[in-house]
């Protein structure tokens, strides 16, 4: 493998600051690579797709009507970021999350963010997130969004931006511990002689911990179980992988009922047996027909009277979703500044409201320049990217923007760092993002050590999502003798 052939001058990349010259947190896994030949490389890389087959990591891609198992695409050659900067990666992580369940506190409650004219009262009018069933819940440990997925890009300057925030239900973990899984199996070498690549391997540990903490009854062995949505689900692969490393339950909705007493039951063979925590991989509206969707089949009856009378712990608390909005994404700095006193250690990404009148005039006159995006979809769906657009869409999203304005925000068009990846025409640098997750619990944050480094394998694409065409590669937070 000759570096001085890869092209990487365009954007910033991971692994290498100019064609030959790596990174410094890069250098060992660059002087490794160098040493292989491309027919080598792509035996690794067939061993790769090999484990992934025999390990079943999949995912389901919505297509035409019908639901299809792929497996899970996986580049071998992985993303690196230096302990350092991990570090105060990390920080920036806690200190947004912690703002984000304090203000999500304050909506349920007195709203003080908006008496004091720092969140618009009619941005929360508008959300579709907002679920005026939980007004003055407050849940154990004032904790709303036990676990979050945040987004994060760097531009070509280098700077990492937060894209966005995940706080209703965030998938994704399972394929960060599976990439390390398969990455030790193509790098087993490398993993032996090196202490330097943090380990991953503590977050099944981790979220158990988080669930166990919201059991109404305390006690060392709470009874716990993951409520999905079933086998058609996109991320079912992880609702099982998740529930069978925590040894917890893997249940459906018909599996739980609520008794005259409030308390939530699973059926077994021995008979009704009592369910303290709920980690719920369902969207608010299916959650319980009673409360919210009355055509719901996947809920739950009574399951949010349960939860509001202290009875069952749900992670992540339904209502929590009304700061998963790419709108009141724009607040966060502001959050943080106003609960927390303190600067926002990580930045958003520049964006426009198209609420705000002056800032639409200036969105409708730049939509070639522009990414456009709704409030709340996700996979990247609903998305206009200004550069690649064609004039019918920007006028169908001129006319969407005015007839609601509310619903969107827009961002100038990052250069997407970029990372080596090996493609039929060779190594060659695809853009990509990286997904950590927190746990929150009792004041004390947990940051995966990186996260779902997810890669757009199309040539030129900005999309990383994996029902898209994306791909992703294992993330490697690596430790310099001089830390």
């Amino acid at each position: 493998m000759d570096w001085q052939q890869y092209r990487c001058d365009k954007f910033h990349d991971e692994l290498l600051s100019a064609p030959g010259v790596a990174r410094s947190g890069a250098r060992a896994l660059v002087e490794y690579l160098g040493g292989l030949t491309a027919a080598e490389l792509k035996e690794r890389q067939q061993t790769a797709d090999a484990a992934i087959k025999t390990m079943g990591i999949a995912f389901t891609v919505y297509s035409e009507g019908r639901q299809i198992d792929r497996a899970w695409p996986f580049d071998l050659i992985p993303r690196v970021i230096e302990g350092r900067e991990w570090d105060r990666t990390e920080a920036g992580l806690k200190q947004r999350v912690t703002a984000l369940n304090l203000f999500i506190q304050d909506l349920y409650g007195e709203q003080k963010i908006i008496r004091d004219k720092v969140f618009p009262k009619e941005l929360l009018a508008d959300s579709v997130n907002y679920r005026k069933q939980c007004a003055d819940m407050k849940p154990k440990h004032g904790v709303w969004a036990h676990i979050c997925g945040t987004d994060l890009v760097r531009d070509a300057d280098g700077t990492l931006y937060v894209l966005e925030d995940n706080l209703r239900v965030p998938s994704g973990v399972s394929y960060m511990l599976e990439n390390r899984a398969v990455a030790k199996r193509v790098f087993a070498d490398m993993f032996e002689t090196t202490g330097a690549i943090r380990p991953v391997d503590s977050y099944p540990q981790q979220l158990y911990d988080t669930l166990a903490c919201l059991s109404p009854r305390g006690g060392d062995e709470p009874v716990i179980a993951l409520l999905t949505p079933g086998i058609y689900n996109s991320a079912y692969f992880e609702h099982c992988y998740l529930a069978q490393q925590m040894g917890i339950e893997l249940v459906e909705g018909p599996d739980l009922f609520v008794k005259d007493d409030d308390c939530v039951y699973m059926r077994t063979i021995h008979g009704p047996q009592r369910v303290d925590v709920i980690y719920r991989r369902i969207d608010d509206l299916f959650l319980d027909p009673d409360a919210f969707n009355p055509e719901s089949m996947l809920g739950v009856r009574g399951l949010l009277r349960a939860w509001l009378k202290g009875k069952v712990g749900l992670a992540n608390a339904p209502g929590a979703g009304v700061a998963d909005d790419k709108v009141v994404y724009t607040f966060v700095p502001a959050m943080i500044k106003y609960y927390l006193g303190e600067d926002p250690i990580l930045p958003n990404v520049p964006s426009y409201l198209c609420a705000d009148a002056k800032q639409r005039k200036h969105v409708l006159a730049n939509l070639e320049t522009l990414v456009v995006k709704p409030a709340n979809e996700s996979g990247g769906y609903g998305m206009l990217i200004g550069p690649k657009s064609k004039k019918a869409e920007r006028e169908t999203f001129a006319e969407l923007i005015e007839a609601n304005p509310r619903n969107y925000m827009a961002q100038p068009v990052l250069s997407l760092s970029t990372a080596p990846t090996l493609t039929d025409e060779g190594i060659e640098p695809r853009h990509l993002d990286l997904r950590p997750f927190i746990l929150s619990r009792a004041g004390k944050p947990y940051v995966t050590t990186g996260g779902l480094t997810r890669v757009a394998l199309v040539k030129g694409s900005l999309v990383v999502n994996s029902s898209q065409g994306g791909g992703s590669k294992d993330t490697w937070v690596v430790d310099m003798e001089s830390d």
